[in-house]
This record gives C-alpha cells, structure tokens and sequence, in this order.
C-alpha cells in the first residue's frame, strides 16, 4: 500500500490519515498536501506514485501540471506590478497594450481580465493547440478579435485565454515573460518549486497526469457565449494528456502550464495569507491585497455555469455554490481535475493541493479536495 511520507503537526494527523484513506481506495494515485500557519508548515506531506502503472514513487520532490490552479500566481504577477504603481487595475488595457483596443474593446479594463469580465474568454472557433501553444502568435490574435460580451456585463471563465491575456500585459509593463517575471519576483525569491513549462532536465521529477473518462458533452446552444468559448479552446478528448508531452512543456501558458506541487503553491499563496509579507519580506502591500479580495462580479458563470464571485484574479467564497470553502477574507482558485489553492486571511492560512490522477469536476473533488479542505478547516477551528 502507498505510504504517506513528510511532516505531520499532530494536531493535523486526521489529514494525514484522510490522504492515507484516499491513496488506498484509489482516489488518488500520486498527491501533496501543504498547510501553511504564520509562515509555518503545519503539514507538508505526500504519497502515492508519479505515474500510472505504479512504478514511480511521488517523492518530496515531485512537480505535476496544475492546470487553472496556475492563474493565481499568473494573476498575484500582475497584482504586484498594480503593487508597484506600474499598473492601474481601473485602466483599459490598451493604455500598455494599444493592439488589444481593436474590434470594439477599447474600453476592456485591466480588472475585466483579472475577474474574467472583459469578453475575450477564447479565441475564433477552429483554433488548434499548436496555435494556442504559439504564445506570441496566440496572443496577437486575442489582440484582432471582438468580446464575446460587453466587457464589464457580466463573468465567462477565460477557460484558457486569461493566461495569455495577463501575460502579455505582464510583458509590455514590466519588459519579462510572465515565467521569467513570476521566477525572478515571486517564486525565486520565496525558494517556491514553480515555474511555467517544464525544462526536459526536470522531466525525471515530473508526475505524469492521469486522465479520466469524459462524460459526454452536454447539449448547449450553439449560439451562447459557452458554445462559442469552448469551439474557440481546443480542448480534444485526449487534450488531459497533453502536459505530459514536450509540445506543452516547453510552453509557459500562463492559464494552465504552472509545474509545481503543494509545497510551492502554500508558499506562493502565503505572500496573501500573511497579508503581504513572507520572512520579513512584503510582495504586496495589505492595501493590494485587500482590492484584490473585493468583489468585481457575481452570478452563474456564462461559461462554467456554476456561480461565482471573482475580486481581482481570485475567487471568493460563494456558500451557495461551493459550501466547503466558509466565508471570510479568502481567495482560491483550483485546477481541472482537482489541484488547489486557497488564501485565508483570517486565519493566516494557505492551502496547497496537487494530484495527478484527474477527476471530471470543475472545482475540486469530493473525495479529494473538498473532504480535505473540511477535515483541515474542522483541525483549525477546533485548535482556536
């Protein structure tokens, strides 16, 4: 049987014990669990195999794709540049980047992109991977084409368009690739395993991702903005495997290609959940953070058709659609799949969680993700 390795607070064995029980059932075949407390990992464990015929172990060391978990730290990029005053959430995009203002969105804001508001949730209908992995080219043609919406009206998931679109702005403001400035102001200077794309001399530390079974696809107008964002994401039945082959992986997609395990996902989070400052250390001011927890929108996404409230590149927490996540100061996002991140404020606290056995969910599993989160809020609120 899989064992769990790493460290384990002992008020936190429960949660060990929890990812022990779903290593054995087979919810999982490979995880990390991270909590961080004050600056303090409280919990940093792992277990299971980093492939699925069960000849790889996961070690402490191991990384996997973490698909949509990777457009938080894309987004805390460009909030430290807002950080900086060398961005203005409130200004049109096209005030750094004046190619973006053709085909009716000169007024798209900095925060439509951020709270998946500003209509570019996907390119034309017929694009294919190898085009959407063509960053610079991808990117050009987010520029020429018209909002699905009226920017601002309401949220469509950017289900992988955000990432290009954050990047570039990342890219004419401060002069960096997004990996480049994510590795040299975020996850270098924190010591965070993190990175976007996956260089082949770190392909012996990487889980390959386990895809499920798709049901199959609901019937959806042709006509809805959902129909249209998910003709215009190439997203083939065998598109789960892809990050395991060197066509992605030498790609840094800001909205889905972050390489990196529980570890480095608490440690980045916690530049939130510590209000600003790691180590003595301040990323972000409180001021930053506080905007990025104010809510941009609300409402059943046009995309995902699930309701959510989105601040400025997180999500917030909405009980009525996601009763695991309790309310208060917090910002999450999580991977296809079932990878997550969560930032509580209140409790000075962040979660990290990455697996490579994928489930068909949209916001975290309920064998997995949502029953961990539970079991490690119920440990905190007890300790308190």
């Amino acid at each position: 049987m899989a064992e769990v390795h790493g460290n384990c607070d002992l008020a936190f064995e429960s949660v060990r014990e929890l990812l022990q029980q779903r290593l054995a059932s087979g919810d999982e075949i490979g995880a990390s669990l991270c909590i961080n407390i004050d600056g303090k990992n409280v919990v940093d464990i792992w277990g299971g195999h980093a492939d699925q015929a069960q000849t790889r172990p996961w070690d402490e060391d191991t990384i996997t794709v973490i698909w949509s978990s990777s457009k938080v730290v894309t987004n805390l990029a460009a909030n430290v540049l807002i950080d900086r005053g060398l961005l203005d959430a409130n200004e049109k995009v096209a005030t750094y980047w004046p190619e973006f203002a053709a085909n009716g969105k000169e007024d798209v804001k900095v925060s439509h992109i951020l709270s998946h508001t500003s209509g570019v949730s996907a390119w034309a209908p017929g694009i294919t991977l190898e085009e959407v992995l063509d960053i610079e080219g991808a990117t050009a043609k987010l520029a020429e084409m018209a909002p699905l919406w009226t920017p601002g009206e309401l949220n469509g998931y950017h289900l992988l368009s955000q990432g290009h679109l954050v990047g570039e702005i990342v890219r004419r403001v401060s002069g960096k690739t997004l990996n480049q400035f994510i590795v040299d102001e975020i996850a270098g200077p924190l010591g965070a395993d993190y990175r976007l794309g996956l260089p082949k001399e770190l392909y012996s530390r990487a889980a390959d991702i386990v895809p499920f079974t798709p049901s199959p696809p609901p019937a959806i107008d042709p006509t809805s903005i959902a129909a249209r964002s998910y003709a215009g994401t190439p997203m083939s039945p065998s598109f789960p495997t892809v990050p395991n082959g060197d066509a992605f992986r030498k790609n840094g997609i800001g909205g889905i290609g972050g390489f990196s395990n529980a570890r480095a996902l608490a440690r980045i989070g916690s530049m939130v959940s510590l209000n600003g400052t790691v180590d003595g250390k301040q990323y972000l001011s409180p001021k930053t953070i506080d905007d990025m927890l104010q809510e941009q929108v609300a409402g059943v996404d046009a995309v995902l058709f699930h309701y959510f409230r989105f601040g400025l590149g997180l999500a917030l927490p909405s009980p009525q659609s996601l009763p695991w996540i309790p309310e208060g100061r917090i910002g999450f996002w999580g991977g296809w799949g079932g990878s997550f991140i969560l930032m509580d404020l209140d409790r000075r606290m962040t979660i990290g969680y990455v697996m490579n056995k994928m489930h068909e969910v949209i916001m975290g599993n309920e064998r997995t993700t949502h029953d961990y989160v539970r079991e490690i809020y119920k440990v905190v609120d007890q300790l308190k």
